[in-house]
């Protein structure tokens, strides 16, 4: 059976996590959801939650390893706006909410280098 890297190992259960929670524990995750969507915010919550485990899905399988990591990286810049908007709202509110919200933008870079790190040490499944 063939290894799997502790970084795509960490990274499925990362994007796992998320998406359960995006799932079951949705309120939190409407309130960040950009108003300029088209839709209500559970819409974009619950399809971002399954989106999270599809991606985490494809991360954990080596065959779609690639894929899956590309579209982590992808799925990691697309929820950038909801951290702005968290830290927008967040703006007057304690020192260490604000610290958490505004801590969260910069996050976003080496979640991306992460998923595309995995991506890049991925063997390619066609040969």
């Amino acid at each position: 059976m063939p290894s799997r890297r502790p970084d795509a190992t960490a990274l499925a259960v990362l994007l796992t996590v998320t998406g359960v929670l995006h799932l079951v524990a949705p309120a939190p995750f409407d309130a960040i959801v950009p108003r300029s969507l088209p839709g209500g915010p559970r819409f974009w919550t619950l399809a971002s939650g399954v989106a999270e485990l599809g991606v985490a899905a494809a991360v954990a399988v080596p065959r779609t390893r690639r894929l899956g990591a590309a579209a982590a990286a992808g799925l990691f810049v697309a929820v950038f706006p909801a951290n702005v908007k968290l830290a927008r709202d967040w703006s007057g509110r304690s020192v260490a909410a604000r610290a958490i919200a505004y801590g969260r933008l910069p996050l976003q870079v080496p979640l991306v280098a992460w998923a595309l790190a995995v991506r890049r040490r991925s063997p390619c499944p066609i040969r």
